[in-house]
């Protein structure tokens, strides 16, 4: 009973957002999910919970609307901020594997880890970084599910690498003859970057007043200038895994 009592007394601060019931299924979750292994299912919970954890409680917790982003502010600002460091943002796609045809946003994602496509679901996750703490921690997690014009251009850039002919003869280094100059800062933003945006945009609200972020830092995937004019559009700075660009708001060049 301790170990739970312990949790109990650190969840009481995200009681504004959640009801008492609900913190005390949280707990028991909580202990569940750090003592089982393998893949993290109702049913599999439900078995370590032991009591007051039944599967029909197991349920009702997940069936319920929960203000998570307002959960991990909560929680964050009492327990782990420490105003007096230097923190940045991360973000980063997580793929699991899944079968079956009713899970809610099922599509073919690309894993990392496993180094190809496959059938599952994917999550993006932000985390604030204390840099001198040398920790990350999960603030904003959201589903990936792709939306039409999404899909489509994925089948776009698909069809044309399938075209491209890889006997074709390559082109000259350097800038082609007759070409000029143009605004790089005027792009049209795919819809992930868009989703991505949107989320940034609204961890940035929730963090006003509680951290000063400066700094967003995403993978190797993100290192071009539709996603560096996105990230500048947050007022960030953007950290790549290729490179790390330094581009003041309001100066026109690039620093590297």
């Amino acid at each position: 009973m301790k170990p739970m009592m312990n949790i109990l007394a650190l969840l009481q601060c995200i009681q504004p957002a959640i009801s008492k019931t609900n913190v005390k299924r949280l707990s028991r979750i909580v202990i569940a999910m750090i003592a089982m292994t393998g893949r993290v299912t109702m049913l599999g919970i439900s078995r370590w919970t032991g009591k007051g954890g039944s599967y029909r409680t197991i349920q009702r917790f997940f069936n319920t609307i929960i203000p998570w982003s307002l959960v991990f502010k909560l929680f964050f600002e009492t327990h782990l901020n420490n105003a007096d460091g230097e923190h940045f943002l991360v973000g980063d796609e997580c793929v699991a594997t899944k079968s079956g045809k009713e899970t809610y946003g099922l599509e073919h994602f690309f894993s990392g880890l496993l180094n190809k496509v496959v059938k599952g679901i994917a999550i993006f996750a932000l985390a604030v970084v204390d840099v001198n703490e040398r920790r990350s921690y999960p603030i904003s997690v959201e589903q990936v599910v792709r939306s039409e014009a999404e899909k489509e251009t994925a089948q776009t850039k698909k069809k044309a690498r399938a075209k491209k002919d890889p006997n074709a003869p390559k082109k000259k280094p350097g800038r082609p003859k007759g070409s000029r100059n143009r605004d790089k800062t005027l792009v049209d933003l795919t819809p992930e970057l868009k989703r991505i945006q949107n989320m940034v945009q609204k961890q940035l609200e929730i963090l006003q007043g509680i951290l000063t972020i400066r700094h967003l830092a995403l993978d190797g995937h993100f290192g071009n200038n539709n996603a560096l004019q996105m990230v500048l559009q947050c007022g960030l700075h953007l950290i790549s895994l290729i490179v790390v660009i330094s581009y003041p708001i309001r100066n026109s060049s690039l620093q590297f």
